[in-house]
């Protein structure tokens, strides 16, 4: 697939993907993210890809869904073209991790991009929020459901019924964003915690993104049953036996991802 809406790179064992609507502030219409799910896709189906980043630039990680796409739709015509679920919930389907490197804004859409992501690194200059109110409308890629779980009843009430921003202080010590780095740092920083992942064990790395993810949808008993159940399962790899002798013999692993 040809891409005009994204730019996507390898560096090593990690792939980037980089919003590229710079005069639209990375608005995400139907096609970017069409284009978007085809290069997470590709990246999930390469054996020499660990980790992805996902990333926009200095003034917008993505500012939000495109309006003047959506401004006219029906009920009807978004109900039968299945708007958003069909462009957008493939990202829930990516085995690998996900980091999304934010810097400016990330509202409305562009903040449900960053939370279906699986660590969210931020710039200085990082906003985050759910204006849809403004627009008459509510959130609807996720926003009423992963933010609560992210930060909390109280400041997701907060955040989509006044439309006000967080900046990446608030952000992080709500538990929505994972580290902050000043702005010219982020890809640097962004890039060495994927090289961080990517050089350990591939289905290690999966299988954890899969129990965690798994402490959403679960009970605690149930959630611990499955996380059990993985760590058993990796006493049959090759990387477990590679990763406990290089420990023991003082010496850094070489993980085949097998």
């Amino acid at each position: 697939m040809s891409y005009d809406l994204i730019k996507v790179q390898q560096k090593g064992r990690v792939g980037i993907i980089t919003l590229n609507r710079p005069k639209q502030l990375n608005a995400l219409s139907p096609e970017l993210m069409q284009q978007l799910g085809a290069a997470l896709q590709a990246y999930d189906a390469d054996e020499g890809v660990g980790a992805i980043v996902i990333t926009g630039n200095e003034k917008a990680f993505a500012a939000g869904a495109d309006i003047a796409a959506m401004k006219d739709y029906s009920y009807m015509a978004a109900f039968l073209a299945d708007y958003i679920t069909r462009d957008w919930e493939h990202i829930r389907r990516i085995r690998k991790p996900v980091i999304a490197a934010v810097a400016g804004y990330a509202l409305g859409g562009g903040n449900e991009l960053a939370m279906m992501c699986d660590i969210v690194i931020a710039a200085e200059n990082a906003r985050f929020g759910q204006p849809e109110v403004n627009l008459g409308v509510m959130p609807g890629a996720g926003g009423t459901q992963r933010l609560p779980r992210a930060v909390g009843k109280a400041k997701a009430m907060d955040v989509c019924l006044t439309a006000r921003m967080m900046d990446a202080q608030e952000a992080e010590r709500a538990g929505l964003v994972s580290r902050i780095v000043p702005l010219e740092k982020l890809m640097d920083e962004a890039l060495a915690v994927a090289e961080k992942i990517a050089g350990c064990s591939l289905p290690v790395v999966m299988m954890i993104k899969e129990s965690i993810n798994r402490a959403y949808e679960s009970t605690l008993a149930e959630g611990v049953l499955f996380e059990r159940r993985l760590f058993h399962s990796q006493f049959a790899l090759a990387d477990q036996k590679e990763g406990m002798a290089a420990f023991l013999e003082k010496r850094k692993p070489t993980f085949k991802h097998r």
